[in-house]
């Protein structure tokens, strides 16, 4: 549940654009992780809003693509937080060893900074952005679309560290049907199916899931460290393809998931005076998505996308309950044109969100409802051949705080086929939010309202990488080197009250946030063998007197990755990953620990795949250096978590296509 690097770094080999013609244009062909025989410059991204080429932007963009998806489908089935975490700049911290949680951290700091889409729409806002988030099955997705550093231009608040796109599938040429089972060492079972298939005008794609997992005290101390989980999950989407230039998409998503973790005595059905600690976290998402696309339109292509969501979550810690509703609505209007040496993109969008307490609520947090509405553009200079400008300007308002204007500058140059230099910096701004992976953390028991006089948090960032990428012989070389560099002015952050019965309240701090990284990795593939190496230092701040660390963001991470493939037939993969410099909410270190992994994968045919999977193999616990509790087991208070608490997994996987 906690791998940090894959056997694979497709994300990392996507993202190496040196491997086209400036001059003439032409895809120059090169061997994927795998093997196989790709055109990178095919690869289109949607998160730029430009469905430009990988190639030609002047941000760095990294894609975890299709062939990763299937690899990942049969290696973690339930969810996307490990093939995430796979990333140098991504740590996935778990924020709850009772209850299963989990936050993104990017660029070393926390998961507040970074936006999450959905077929790039911001539907995990609020409440509804702090359970769950990540239990998207890799089976129902295409590619994950990263992009690293501010970009609120595009996407408004919140994109400060960067964000995460999950694009869905689409119906493709031949019918498809996938059936796929797994089941872990730790009592977790997976039964998914996928189903997509085009008409003449018409054409849809249905996503059905079902996770089960039994709770499981894992350090023995008789609390669970993996929770009971229910979950249940159903996405169609209908196409109506109205012309060769005009699209329309329906679709729904529905989850329903059910978490208990506690006291293991309590969780077996056999409770007393003394064995009663529970928490509970039962939610329910739905939302209705519309798209419609409408190709050469004056030249360019119109763009309009709705989206409507229903959230509800329990959270039952003992006998306190937080009992939420929030509804969401998004509506954007595009139109992207190329015209010469420019590449436009304009619109508007609005975001709303509205939440109330439902009776049985035991928090003091008051209702509210927000509205943002904002302008957009964007224009994509091709200066020459070799050098491309990007410049952007967003104007946001905000029903409560008012007004933003954020711009964007961003540049590649490629002086040579084999070398590509990028360049990009912008501001970003995170309005107040009591919904927070700080505030989960911390318990919505002890959490004030926001204060009056509470301002949002605005941020400048840079970003700086040089990819080159060639071939010494048969051995086909990528070096990759990335800096950045983000501004937090203002950080709102808890404060525990004096006299006020161990409650917080979310203030503006006097000191601003800084995060400084390196980020650097080099990828040899000779035939059907593939090397990796990476690292990643970062060292985020805040900028008080004591110039204490961000917890839980790890200063060093070293991975390594040997793979080889039998096209056809057989995949073999081990990798190791150092995870080192971490703090925690006290600002003392934490222990360093190593990641193992490795998995083997039986192709039978065409449409049957095996496979075994194994992570943390030696066994790394937070579990073994202190206790994950003090107190009482009446009334435990828990550590906070800087590493793994579920120790060893083995998984097998059984995917079938029909």
């Amino acid at each position: 549940m906690n791998k940090h690097i894959k056997y694979m770094v497709p994300a990392i080999l996507l993202s190496a654009t040196g491997t086209m013609n400036a001059q003439n244009r032409v895809p120059v062909p090169v061997k994927d992780t795998i093997g196989r025989v790709s055109d990178l410059g095919e690869v289109v991204i949607s998160s730029t809003r430009n469905n430009s080429r990988i190639e030609d932007l002047p941000m760095k963009v990294e894609v975890l693509g299709k062939e990763d998806m299937i690899e990942e489908s049969g290696i973690k089935p339930g969810n996307v937080a490990s093939i995430l975490g796979d990333l140098s700049v991504i740590h996935i911290q778990n924020t709850s060893a009772v209850s299963g949680n989990n936050a993104i951290r990017m660029q070393g700091l926390d998961g507040k900074y970074t936006q999450l889409l959905r077929d790039g729409v911001p539907v995990y806002e609020g409440l509804s952005g702090n359970f769950g988030v990540l239990s998207i099955p890799p089976l129902d997705l295409k590619q994950i679309e990263i992009i690293k550093g501010s970009v609120s231009t595009l996407y408004g608040g919140g994109a400060i560290a960067g964000i995460i796109n999950f694009i869905a599938k689409t119906p493709g040429d031949k019918p498809e049907l996938t059936v796929l089972v797994n089941r872990s060492t730790l009592k977790e079972t997976n039964v998914n199916a996928y189903y997509a298939e085009k008409y003449r005008k018409t054409g849809l794609t249905l996503f059905a899931g079902v996770t089960t997992q039994n709770a499981t005290d894992v350090n023995k101390d008789g609390f669970s460290d993996v929770p009971r989980l229910r979950q249940y999950l159903l996405h169609p989407r209908f196409f109506w393809y109205l012309s060769p230039q005009t699209t329309l998409v329906a679709g729904y998503t529905g989850t329903v998931e059910k978490r208990e973790g506690g006291d293991m005595q309590v969780l077996d059905h056999a409770p007393t005076d003394l064995h009663r600690y529970t928490e509970i976290n039962n939610s329910e998402r739905h939302s209705i998505d519309l798209q419609f696309t409408r190709k050469q339109l004056g030249g360019g292509s119109l763009s309009v996308k709705g989206v409507g969501s229903f959230y509800h979550l329990q959270n039952n810690v003992e006998t306190f309950a937080l009992l939420g509703n929030q509804a969401s609505t998004y509506g954007e209007v595009s139109y992207h044109k190329t015209s010469g040496r420019h590449n436009w993109v304009a619109g508007i969008n609005n975001t709303g969100e509205i939440y109330h307490r439902a009776k049985g609520d035991s928090t003091l947090l008051g209702n509210y409802q927000y509205n943002t509405t904002g302008l957009f553009v964007q224009d994509g200079f091709r200066i020459t051949n070799q050098l491309m400008a990007e410049a952007g300007l967003r104007t946001d308002y905000h029903n409560k705080f008012g007004w933003y204007v954020l711009p964007r500058l961003a540049f590649v140059y490629k002086p040579v086929e084999d070398l590509s230099i990028r360049l990009s910096g912008g501001t970003g701004y995170k309005s107040p939010a009591v919904f927070t992976a700080q505030t989960q953390t911390l318990g919505y028991r002890y959490l004030l309202p926001l204060s009056a006089g509470i301002r949002s948090e605005k941020s400048q960032g840079i970003n700086f990488d040089g990819n080159y990428h060639t071939s010494i012989g048969q051995v086909d070389m990528t070096l990759n080197q990335a800096f950045y560099y983000t501004h937090i002015k203002d950080p709102i952050l808890p404060v525990l009250q004096t006299g006020g019965q161990g409650m917080y309240l979310l203030q503006n701090m006097p000191y601003a946030v800084n995060s400084l990284g390196t980020d650097t990795y080099l990828r040899f593939a000779l035939d059907h063998l593939e090397l990796y190496l990476g690292y990643n230092h970062t060292v985020s701040r805040y900028n008080n007197t004591a110039r204490t660390n961000i917890a839980f963001a790890p200063q060093d991470k070293f991975a390594s990755t040997l793979a080889y493939d039998i096209e056809g037939k057989w995949r073999f993969g081990i990798e190791n990953s150092w995870i080192g410099h971490q703090y925690d909410d006290n600002n003392l270190a934490t222990p360093n620990y190593w990641f193992w992994a490795a998995m083997i994968s039986r192709q039978f045919g065409e449409h049957v795949t095996l496979v075994l999977n194994g992570e943390n193999l030696f066994d790394a616990r937070q579990g073994k250096n202190a206790p994950l509790f003090t107190g009482t087991v009446t009334h435990p208070e828990f550590a906070a978590l800087w590493g793994p608490v579920d120790g060893r997994i083995m998984n097998m996987s059984l995917k079938v296509n029909f």
